[in-house]
């Protein structure tokens, strides 16, 4: 009995193809787009705080809790900002404190420089200058008021030397720790690549530096109005500490706080100049900045 082969069986069609789900995909990125959208911008947060001091101030001067002969009203400081303002006494008290500040500040910035550089490039500089500035800085420099009187007398150098004393030891420190932290296999890597000496402080060593250099700026500027509130108290005849001293006498707190504020008023715009300053100059390093 013969058997007849059984025809192959026909090749199934491909299979069509696969429809796309129906179903929608849950994205995330509608809810975090509308998490930015409602977020509080930095200004506004950095703000909350000095505002919120302010109404504080205010409520408790208008509910009697802070009387007038403690701290006057934030009402009574603003009217004697107008008024002294109008009558020029302010205008020129600031530019009195700030000709002294501006003065000091170059010559004990000029100092530093010069010092942190001797000592943060050649050892023998460093031997004869950071022990010496160390021993320095641990004597208080308001304390050598007195002895600034003796030497200079009472008229404008005790308060510019005051001024130039307090900026120099942040800006020597930060500069000096700044080329000392300049990484050395950068500068091995730039001898083998030719470099001499003078582009080897001007392309490595500088650069590496600039951002302690910044800081010390920053607490160099915050000490120069420190030391000028201190400074102007040594027979002033103009300027903000003038002002004070004559309020201090008839125990007007308005004119005080007023000036206290314009004290911190300048230290907060030379802050923020240098901030700006770290961003231009600083573009090349990238920093940390925070979590969101």
């Amino acid at each position: 009995m013969t058997t007849k082969p059984l025809d192959a069986a026909p090749l199934a069609p491909p299979p069509p193809d696969t429809p796309p789900d129906p179903k929608p995909r849950i994205t995330l990125r509608g809810s975090a787009r509308t998490a930015r959208r409602f977020q509080v911008p930095r200004s506004v947060r950095r703000s909350a705080g000095p505002v919120g001091l302010v109404l504080l101030w205010f409520l408790t001067s208008a509910t009697g809790v802070l009387p007038e002969s403690v701290l006057a009203s934030p009402v009574d400081v603003l009217k004697q900002a107008v008024e002294l303002t109008k009558n020029g006494e302010l205008p020129s008290a600031i530019a009195a404190s700030g000709r002294r500040a501006a003065t000091g500040f170059l010559i004990g910035a000029t100092a530093a420089l010069a010092l942190s550089l001797l000592a943060g490039l050649f050892r023998l500089g460093e031997d004869v200058i950071d022990s010496s500035m160390g021993m320095f800085r641990a004597i208080p420099w308001v304390g050598l008021i007195p002895l600034f009187i003796v030497w200079f007398g009472i008229e404008e150098t005790p308060k510019i030397a005051l001024v130039a004393l307090g900026v120099t030891y942040p800006l020597y420190f930060n500069i000096y720790g700044g080329i000392r932290s300049t990484d050395a296999q950068l500068v091995e890597a730039a001898r083998m690549m030719g470099l001499g000496r003078l582009g080897l402080i001007r392309y490595v060593i500088l650069p590496s530096a600039l951002p302690g250099a910044l800081v010390g700026l920053r607490y160099a500027l915050s000490t120069a109005w420190l030391a000028l509130v201190f400074a102007e108290q040594i027979n002033a005849d103009a300027g903000l500490g003038y002002l004070m001293s004559n309020a201090q006498q008839y125990f007007r707190t308005d004119i005080i706080v007023l000036c206290l504020a314009v004290y911190a008023a300048l230290g907060l715009a030379c802050d923020f100049a240098v901030r700006v300053l770290s961003r231009r100059l600083l573009t090349w390093r990238a920093n940390f900045e925070g979590e969101a």
